[in-house]
């Protein structure tokens, strides 16, 4: 592929033009022409003089290209590298057909001419699947040399990771240096998730976060829609419960549809039991209310069974309009929970327990009971169940299903059981550690924004709680992590100030999702290099 020449471009080519390129290039570099074997200006070339050896250019050693997140690996080769020319094209390779949409949007980026499934010629930049099986999924390699590039991939991702990494390159050093680029993502979850219940974002918004996040080579968008405070996404089966303002079915299709050209996955997010203000207020007979009636804010009654109706509704709902492989569930901070005395607080959801599942259940019982339903919901409509971890409890009669993967934000919740606890266990997990991850609006409850600093420095995914790592022996239950932003106070900050604010965390946050070794540049390196990516 890389060996392949246009034969319309040599068309028309006379000897005599050959004879000065070859007189040009004799000369490239500052070289003595004399000495490197050029005929002097004016002079006639003899046969002798034809027959001679081309004259070649030295060229130091090539060094990777700079990106964020940087390259694995880089087979450093002596050469000119490749940059752009006014007869560079992007073209597919034969029987890579799937890889047009790539294709055109490396060539409106680096503004080149888009010539499809054509023989790659000088100066051309080529995408071609490797074929199944030929490489770990998403990873990719970049062949740089003869004046080509040539970007190869087990799959479309990985093709798409590629030009993120081609692109880059000539951003920040005007080209693609020689050699060849093998790289591929340490972790196969990579992503960033807003808070759009508690505040409400543009769709304008979500769409440049997007084209961010594809760059940083993140693969997943999680929105949590549902809160106390607002139901933010259109609902046909219960439009009493969306609150103004919010997205339209229509609009959230033209983010998947972003989000698919950019190789990322949209996560919906609906919360359950708890961080359901909203939807109550709509339906005031589900609030969870006390043995003294007092009711608990965003809580749900899980005893009533048109509780169940209603959520699920919901979930299958929106299950139909995302058509991601993931739906997460929620479970955090069920308030029946946080009491001393959860049965002797809420007898009805005592009983509810004990005739569900025998006379030794208890509350937390029902709870995780309410989770296992809700994620064999999502199940049947062909999603992977997400959910909190402060939603798994130990020592009841109910477990949470093992299927259902666990995202880690806390330990600090009153009872939080250690990341350790859940990776003995055999489940799969997600780091969203709210000491390095959480980018909390207004810095409410001690939290402090995030810095990019931090998380570059010390931050790795099996840093799960806190500052300190799981045993190394876990890695592999440990499927990535998550940026989070999340509205406590949602005023606090503008649209604007959220994206600037995020900007060189998210970048940290990529950089360790995609290789958590130490990085080899400097922080002060790394934003100086963020600084000419953009």
């Amino acid at each position: 592929m890389m060996g392949h020449s246009r034969n319309a471009r040599h068309t028309g080519v006379t000897v005599a033009a050959a004879a000065v390129l070859s007189m040009t290039l004799a000369g490239c570099g500052g070289d003595d022409p004399v000495r490197a074997g050029a005929t002097k200006p004016g002079a006639t070339r003899t046969t002798a003089d034809a027959a001679a050896p081309s004259p070649t250019r030295t060229y130091p050693l090539s060094k990777a290209p700079e990106t964020i997140p940087a390259v694995r690996s880089h087979e450093a080769a002596r050469g000119p590298g490749w940059s752009r020319t006014a007869d560079s094209g992007v073209v597919i390779a034969k029987g890579s057909g799937g890889l047009a949409d790539e294709g055109r949007l490396l060539a409106q980026e680096l503004k080149l001419t888009y010539r499809g499934a054509v023989a790659a010629g000088p100066g051309d930049v080529e995408l071609a699947l490797a074929g199944a099986g030929q490489g770990e999924p998403e990873s990719y390699t970049v062949t740089t040399r003869d004046g080509r590039v040539e970007i190869t991939g087990p799959d479309e991702a990985g093709v798409f990771y590629g030009t993120r990494t081609l692109k880059q390159s000539v951003r920040s050093g005007g080209a693609m240096p020689e050699g060849v680029v093998r790289d591929r993502p340490d972790r196969p979850q990579r992503g960033f998730m807003v808070d759009i219940a508690r505040k409400n974002f543009t769709v304008g918004w979500i769409e440049d976060r997007l084209r961010e996040m594809a760059d940083l080579k993140l693969n997943q968008l999680g929105l949590h829609f549902s809160d106390d405070q607002a139901f933010r996404i259109q609902s046909d089966s219960h439009p009493e419960i969306v609150s103004q303002p919010h997205l339209t079915k229509a609009e959230v299709r033209r983010i998947i549809a972003l989000a698919n050209r950019l190789h990322i996955t949209v996560i919906p997010e609906i919360d359950s039991p708890g961080h359901l203000g909203a939807v109550m207020r709509a339906h005031p007979q589900l609030q969870l209310r006390n043995v003294q009636g007092t009711p608990r804010p965003g809580a749900i009654d899980i005893s009533n069974p048109e509780s169940a109706r209603i959520i699920d509704e919901l979930l299958r709902e929106y299950a139909a309009l995302f058509p991601g492989a993931w739906f997460h569930v929620g479970a955090d901070e069920y308030q029946a929970l946080t009491v001393s005395d959860p049965e002797a607080s809420y007898p009805q959801l005592a009983r509810a327990a004990r005739q569900k599942y025998g006379p030794q259940a208890r509350v937390q019982d029902l709870a995780t009971g309410w989770l296992n339903d809700r994620a064999a919901v999502v199940r049947a409509e062909k999603k992977k169940p997400k959910a909190w971890n402060d939603g798994f409890f130990r020592g009841g009669v109910v477990s949470g299903n093992k299927d259902i993967e666990v995202e880690y934000w806390t330990g600090k919740e009153i009872g939080a059981r250690r990341p350790q606890e859940y990776l003995a266990e055999g489940r799969r997990m997600v780091n969203v550690n709210d000491e390095y991850l959480y980018y909390v609006l207004g810095e409410p409850n001690e939290f402090t924004y995030p810095t990019g600093r931090r998380i570059y420095e010390q931050w790795t995914p099996l840093v799960m709680r806190g500052t300190q790592a799981v045993p190394a022996r876990y890695s592999d239950q440990i499927l990535g992590g998550r940026f989070a932003v999340w509205c406590d106070l949602a005023n606090a900050q503008t649209e604007e100030q959220i994206a600037q604010g995020i900007r060189m965390p998210l970048r940290a946050t990529a950089q360790k999702l995609w290789d958590p070794r130490r990085p080899e540049r400097s922080w002060a390196a790394f934003q100086e290099l963020a600084g000419k990516l953009g």
